[in-house]
């Protein structure tokens, strides 16, 4: 699926300004439900594995830091109802390129779900350096929201860290929040309800870290 995306002057000058930017009505509601749906099939198979941290050597897993369930996504498998989730992704890479002038290339997409158990993920950022004083390789994230019904009880945020002080960002349904994973520290606040996102981190091009 090919799908022609275009950003605003507005979110382009907050990407720049803060670092990030929201849009809402990214698929609808009928395609957002598709991805919730989705999300939920793969849980109950028990497709979804307990996220780790760092790389390498250093990689662990530590609930209380980090409390949710993840699934890598193939790009040459991936589920019907993700295909439009995936198609937004790619057209957001491509006006990233074309309107921010970013160099984004290699792609890769996550699945998470927060249980809701108080379930949270500590403050950090996204991008983790090439080689040691190297400039990190994760230049964008983009996180896609499919929390059906979701109010301020359920927990969940998304805490943004900028110059301005914390925003919480709300995970509900069809949201996008795009961010430079470079500059924007965040943390997922305890999740009291089940908590779905659809992850795209967007890397510079250039060599990979393998």
């Amino acid at each position: 699926m090919t799908l022609d995306l275009a950003l605003t002057d507005v979110e382009i000058g907050a990407l720049g300004d803060r670092g990030w930017f929201l849009r809402d009505g990214v698929l609808g509601r009928a395609g957002a439900l598709g991805v919730h749906d989705r999300v939920e099939a793969l849980a109950a198979a028990g497709r979804l594995r307990p996220a780790g941290l760092s790389r390498g050597a250093g990689y662990r897993v530590d609930r209380p830091v980090r409390g949710d369930a993840i699934l890598w996504i193939d790009p040459t498998d991936v589920p019907l109802e993700i295909a439009g989730l995936w198609a937004v992704f790619l057209a957001l890479r491509d006006a990233l390129n074309r309107q921010a002038y970013l160099g984004l290339d290699r792609t890769e997409v996550q699945i998470a779900r927060y249980p809701g158990d108080g379930a949270a993920y500590d403050r950090h950022r996204d991008a983790f350096p090439v080689l040691p004083g190297g400039r990190p390789n994760r230049r964008v994230t983009a996180i896609y929201y499919a929390n059906p019904a979701w109010c301020p009880e359920d927990g969940g945020a998304l805490r943004l860290h900028g110059d301005e002080g914390p925003i919480d960002v709300a995970p509900i349904l069809d949201r996008l929040l795009v961010f430079l994973s470079e500059r924007v520290e965040h943390e997922v606040l305890p999740a009291v309800t089940p908590r779905r996102a659809v992850t795209a981190w967007f890397r510079a091009r250039g060599p990979l870290d393998g």
